[in-house]
């Protein structure tokens, strides 16, 4: 079993002031105790010690940060268990490959739980389900960004597409039978996880008539983020979805600072500089996320 966590707010303070009397001082100038973040870093790490009790005694286990991910090799037998917000299991979606993943929300007050689905308390039980194969498992899709030079990059809950710094950015789009040059702040594509997060918050701003997909859903939907209309550029191709093996593509005009990437991790990205061509679409892999019953 892999325990995935992040650093709590606690930690990472100590890590910047060294000591908990600097890190004192430091929220005290700001208004705010260091007391109220210690104790949600000690009930934190006193969840993590039960899970960590509810292991049985001849599996292997390991604990990693989410900032080790991307150094940390997953076996294709091990047994994920990510306890902490929903970000935690979309940060790590990338780097499996059909692991089961069980999401334990720490703090229900504080995180939605779409992906940790579960109480702390129960990973003993999802863990025998587990080893005896009774853990019911929704399968997500993801989406895939694809670079003609072979590069490529997943994502659990939305790709972007456009200027490191979210301004003006240019490119050609294609649709089906459809294409036009585009000038906006770069577009997302969503799969039905992230459909209720940045896709849904620019979904309803619109009160767009786009159908957004379920969590299961093999479909995406895309929205263009302010396209511009101007002699040169147009707006037609501004929303839509995406069906099973129906790819969107792009193929960039930006002489600097075009990128993509994938869950808000910004600096995991493609370049997506002059001429390249990108496309999008649902990728193969899903994750195997432990269901909600």
């Amino acid at each position: 079993m892999v325990v995935v966590t992040r650093a709590s707010e606690y930690a990472l303070l100590l890590q910047r002031h060294a000591t908990r009397a600097q890190a004192a001082f430091f929220l005290e100038t700001r208004g705010e105790s260091i007391d109220e973040v210690q104790e949600r870093h000690e009930r934190f790490e006193q969840m993590r010690a039960a899970v960590l009790e509810a292991v049985p005694a001849k599996w292997r286990r390991a604990q990693v940060l989410r900032g080790d991910l991307d150094r940390f090799v997953f076996e294709p037998e091990d047994l994920v268990v990510a306890l902490g917000q929903d970000g935690l299991v979309a940060n790590m979606a990338k780097y499996l490959r059909g692991q089961t993943v069980i999401g334990l929300n720490p703090d229900p007050h504080l995180y939605d739980g779409q992906l940790g689905h579960h109480e702390p308390g129960a990973a003993g039980e999802l863990l025998r389900a587990a080893h005896a194969g009774r853990l019911e498992i929704e399968a997500r899709p993801m989406v895939e960004a694809c670079l003609a030079d072979g590069q490529h990059l997943l994502a659990l809950n939305e790709v972007f597409v456009g200027h490191r710094s979210h301004q003006s950015a240019r490119y050609r789009i294609r649709l089906g039978e459809l294409e036009e040059r585009q000038s906006s702040s770069g577009l997302i594509v969503a799969t039905g996880t992230g459909a209720t997060g940045w896709a849904r918050s620019i979904n309803r701003q619109r009160a767009s008539g786009v159908n957004l997909p379920a969590p299961c859903d093999r479909r995406l939907a895309f929205f263009v983020r302010e396209a511009f209309p101007s002699i040169a550029t147009g707006t037609r191709i501004g929303e839509g979805t995406l069906q099973h093996r129906s790819q969107l593509e792009l193929v960039s005009e930006l002489n600097e600072g075009g990128v993509i990437f994938g869950d808000g991790i910004e600096d995991d990205y493609l370049e997506f500089g002059w001429g390249m061509t990108a496309t999008i679409q649902v990728a193969e892999s899903t994750l195997q996320l432990a269901h909600s019953r």
